[in-house]
């Protein structure tokens, strides 16, 4: 496990990636560190769309047991996993967007029920996460077709769910995902594909309770075009925003809910996560 500083580099840099993951690294960095205060800090600072990580801090600053914490995430992960998969039918095609641990799991669990299905899904510039999403389901053995992003509405066309994670949820409802999830989400919503977003519930964000609005991080240029002519502005913005009434449910380890129902299950089952300090 990298030390502190060579963590929060690897997170910048994507290296490290995925709401969970990143906040399971953050935890152990957290666990080994003499000045926890200071971890903390620098650990939030690392990726500002990021409440799990957040909710991760806030959790150990409160009660500690960073070891007891990651038992809990990894059983959490096997529900979210198995309420998933049961949304899962035999001979489905299934899209996805970017790149969801929650999202594989629960794909790979359906397989293990012996279910047949394949998946669409889309390359996701300009990081190509979804690269690494079909490169995890063909080491599985389950049949996936990659395609470039612009060609997502066709591959919607072919599919009968839609499955994608979350990086952040506000109290609302709404969901914080990949850029171009928000504009897939619509065309799903227009042909009648259902829109499940599976996640940990530990992704709300509860500052949205008050009103703030979640950060849309906005990475390098770079990143999109190593070198454009002058006079050129490149727009890379990581996040964008997915209304509530686009989502047929939330799959969390809370169970399947509706986005409204899931935040209040939230609250109740994590009050901790509401307070002040």
């Amino acid at each position: 496990m990298p030390n502190l500083t060579s963590l929060i580099s690897r997170i910048k840099t994507l290296r490290v990636q995925g709401a969970e993951q990143i906040a399971e690294a953050a935890i152990v960095s957290w666990k080994n560190s003499r000045d926890k205060k200071a971890a903390e800090r620098k650990l939030i600072a690392a990726r500002p769309t990021e409440p799990m990580l957040r909710n991760s801090m806030k959790y150990l600053r409160l009660y500690g047991n960073p070891d007891d914490l990651l038992s809990k995430l990894n059983m959490d992960r096997k529900k979210i996993s198995e309420f998933g998969a049961n949304r899962i039918k035999n001979n489905m095609s299934i899209f996805t967007h970017c790149h969801s641990s929650s999202v594989v799991s629960i794909l790979q669990k359906a397989k293990s029920q012996g279910k047949k299905f394949c998946v669409l899904n889309t390359e996701t510039r300009p990081s190509l996460q979804g690269m690494k999403t079909a490169s995890e389901l063909a080491r599985l053995r389950i049949p996936v077709t990659l395609h470039v992003d612009s060609a997502a509405r066709l591959a919607l066309m072919e599919s009968d769910i839609m499955l994608i994670g979350a990086d952040a949820i506000t109290s609302e409802g709404s969901v914080i995902n990949k850029i171009g999830s928000g504009m897939f989400a619509e065309i799903a919503d227009r042909h009648g594909i259902p829109l499940y977003v599976c996640s940990h519930s530990w992704k709300l964000d509860p500052r949205t309770i008050k009103g703030f609005y979640e950060t849309l991080e906005k990475r390098k240029a770079g990143e999109v075009w190593k070198n454009p002519p002058r006079g050129v502005k490149i727009s890379n913005t990581v996040f964008e925003e997915i209304g509530s009434k686009l989502i047929e449910g939330i799959i969390s380890e809370l169970g399947v809910l509706s986005p409204e129902a899931f935040v209040e299950e939230v609250k109740d089952s994590y009050s901790w996560m509401f307070r002040e300090k």
